[in-house]
């Protein structure tokens, strides 16, 4: 299984900003936010991105769940190491409360340095660092490992073909 790392841990200690081009709110406890066209939302490290987002609050008015759907929805986050997570999917939904990004339709998950994941719905806890996957129909989940790079090793160079049957050697015509 995909080692995810975990999330910065401070950043729901930081405040949550979102942008767009309008939105549409009820104004009491519990209420919930439509926002339109080039949303972006960040707190700390954590940035998500799409054309539509449905942001859900509690009776603080602080932020517990956030829906975002249209052209590619797209969240990144970095570990306390500094090492970048990526996802992209028709419709992502982020639990704040449970720190859980819910990706679905065609969805992606990469993580620097470790491997990526790819599935109909992919599931990531930012908390104990699980993921978990699934394919509909006769589709398949694909996972990709990256190798540990050895200390002090030079990266492998891609192989030189061997010279074919037909032609002559090189400097003999």
């Amino acid at each position: 299984m995909l080692q995810p790392a975990l999330a910065r841990q401070d950043d729901r200690q930081q405040p949550a900003h979102i942008t767009a081009k309008s939105f549409d709110a009820t104004q009491q406890a519990n209420g919930i936010i439509h926002y339109k066209g080039n949303v972006l939302l960040t707190q700390g490290t954590l940035k998500a991105t799409g054309a539509l987002a449905t942001v859900y609050l509690d009776a603080n008015n602080s932020v517990t769940r956030v829906v975002i759907t249209g052209n590619q929805a797209h969240i990144e986050q970095l570990d306390d190491n500094g090492n970048l997570m990526q996802g992209n999917a028709a419709t992502l939904d982020y639990d704040n409360v449970k720190q859980i990004a819910v990706l679905t339709g065609n969805a992606t998950v990469s993580q620097k340095g470790r491997g990526s994941a790819k599935g109909d719905r992919l599931t990531y806890n930012t908390q104990t660092s699980q993921m978990t996957g699934e394919s509909n129909g006769d589709g398949l989940v694909q996972m990709t490992f990256l190798p540990t790079p050895k200390p002090g090793a030079t990266p492998a160079k891609p192989a030189t073909p061997a010279p074919s049957k037909s032609s002559p050697p090189q400097g003999q015509h």
